[in-house]
């Protein structure tokens, strides 16, 4: 860990949002009310990426209600990675959490990384399977491919952590600058930032979250479209590791 630096100034929340309109006012609700009563200075950039329902009119409507509501819409291409991507480069903070439209990720957990991120961490990971973790209502086909594609993940880069592929992860940003270019334009890109960040150097740490599955919409992620993807983007940053010669590596 390095040493604790002055307190970091803002933390945005960056939310893809692909039809979200059912999800999102809860969602930007709770997270609003859990940061503010925290003390937690922020932003929610939701970036509405090209929705064909009324997300974009839910989003107008409630930045009337939350001040630190910032959405912005991503032009195309589309895509999970684009925007989350879009989102970074049009947010403001010095620290940045990735949370999903949802509500499946407690903000109460948000709140904790913005804690380990103060006290000198790069990074701040959750996993859902260590001590403490918790799942809710996760489809049993999609938790077994989960956790074989972690598996091979962990041992791939000999890492510890064993959820990478889970988007809720805590970032300063220099961590995110130093992760540049950022390539995967798809659910992809979950993998690419801590591999990336694991990989350059920068320091990181794991701590218990919870997961619950959606009670609105329908899930974006297509396993059978991403496998492809996922194996490309560690085959990548797994090269980059072991044969780069350290030249990204962070500068200290």
């Amino acid at each position: 860990m390095n040493p604790p630096a002055k307190p970091l100034a803002l933390y945005s929340v960056i939310i893809p949002a692909r039809d979200e309109e059912e999800s999102l006012p809860s969602t930007l609700r709770d997270i609003h009310a859990t940061f503010a009563g925290a003390g937690i200075p922020h932003e929610l950039v939701v970036v509405d990426d090209g929705s064909r329902d009324g997300t974009w009119t839910i989003l107008e409507k409630l930045r009337n209600e939350i001040p630190a509501l910032a959405p912005v819409k991503n032009p195309g291409p589309h895509g999970f990675g684009r925007a989350i991507i879009y989102g970074l480069d049009h947010s403001r903070g010095d620290a940045v959490v990735i949370m999903m439209a949802d509500a499946s990720d407690p903000p109460a957990d948000a709140v904790k990384y913005w804690n380990l991120l103060n006290a000198g961490w790069d990074c701040v990971f959750g996993s859902r399977f260590i001590k403490g973790g918790k799942v809710i209502d996760y489809p049993r086909i999609k938790l077994w491919i989960n956790r074989l594609a972690n598996f091979f993940v962990r041992i791939g880069f000999n890492i510890r952590l064993n959820d990478t592929t889970n988007a809720f992860k805590a970032y300063r940003r220099a961590v995110i600058d130093g992760c540049r270019p950022l390539i995967a334009p798809h659910f992809n890109l979950t993998v690419e930032i801590p591999l990336k960040a694991i990989v350059r150097g920068f320091t990181w740490t794991v701590i218990p979250i919870s997961w619950q599955n959606r009670k609105h919409g329908v899930a974006k992620l297509k396993i059978k479209e991403m496998g492809s993807r996922y194996f490309f983007i560690c085959a990548y940053v797994w090269l980059e590791k072991y044969f780069s010669r350290g030249d990204y590596k962070r500068q200290t």
